[in-house]
């Protein structure tokens, strides 16, 4: 990325055990936020949560709930989901199917409705015992921004941009070449050791960034802190960062961003 600047590599801060919630009957993983790590250490990023569910346990469940004031991502990390927001005409629903690889962009802003399981094609295709993986992700918008219009946009598999690096692939579900662009200059990174090894990634040094271990294990930063899932990875400051010791099979995500330096107002589903 044309704003990435010469700095020391990255060490590794702290690495953290998720917490615990059920969310709709979804037992769901929550490394952001976390209690050993103030917001001001992961801004922009407000929430990140591992979820897993079958679809056919989801029907006939009322999902529906609102947003506010902040990018929704979900990422369909394995399996398919069938999901809608109100961002259609006259805040009608729009239908949104979440196939393997894929991702969802959804901007709140001054509020928008959301539902996670909607509808039952993914049951009706004979899906619906499949173990649905997804990884969602808040990411602030800045207060001058939380009234922006909603809108919705889903990408497929082969638009979100891939390529090799060192031992991995890397897969650009925001940055360079990625439609999507939040109200940040931000960085969000699918990376997979499939034979194991080591990787580089650069990250801007301006970004606060974490990582989140998904599979496999691996050794983070200069200072090699060892991780495993579902652990997140908190990066100190500098540019590029480091993986090496990957054992075949390792997964994990790149959060990276500009911080805004708001201090966010948290009212359940509303980020104010």
């Amino acid at each position: 990325m044309s704003h990435h600047t010469q700095a020391s590599p990255r060490e590794v801060v702290a690495v953290e055990d998720p917490g615990h919630r059920n969310i709709m009957g979804i037992p769901v993983l929550e490394p952001v936020p976390h209690p050993n790590l103030p917001y001001e250490h992961t801004d922009p990023y407000v929430l990140v949560h591992e979820g897993r569910f079958r679809p056919s346990d989801m029907v006939g469940k009322d999902t529906r709930h609102p947003h506010r004031g902040f990018d929704n991502l979900w990422y369909a990390v394995h399996g398919a989901v069938s999901t809608g927001h109100t961002t259609g005409p006259g805040g009608a629903t729009e239908h949104a199917r979440l196939d393997e690889g894929s991702l969802l962009w959804l901007r709140a802003g001054r509020g928008v409705w959301h539902a996670e399981a909607l509808g039952s094609d993914v049951v009706d295709d004979g899906g619906g015992d499949e173990e649905f993986r997804g990884v969602l992700f808040w990411v602030n918008l800045a207060r001058a921004d939380k009234q922006a219009d909603p809108f919705a946009m889903t990408l497929d598999r082969e638009q979100i941009p891939e390529h090799r690096q060192g031992d991995a692939t890397v897969r650009v579900l925001v940055g360079e070449g990625s439609p999507v662009e939040l109200g940040t200059p931000a960085l969000i990174l699918d990376v997979a050791l499939p034979e194991g090894g080591q990787v580089t990634t650069p990250i801007p040094s301006e970004f606060q960034a974490f990582a989140y271990l998904l599979d496999g294990q691996a050794a983070f930063g200069t200072n090699q802190r060892r991780a495993v899932p579902p652990q997140l990875a908190l990066l100190g400051p500098g540019a590029d960062l480091t993986v090496t010791d990957a054992t075949p099979g390792t997964r994990f995500m790149v959060m990276a961003g500009e911080p805004y330096r708001e201090t966010p107002v948290y009212n359940g589903p509303f980020i104010d």
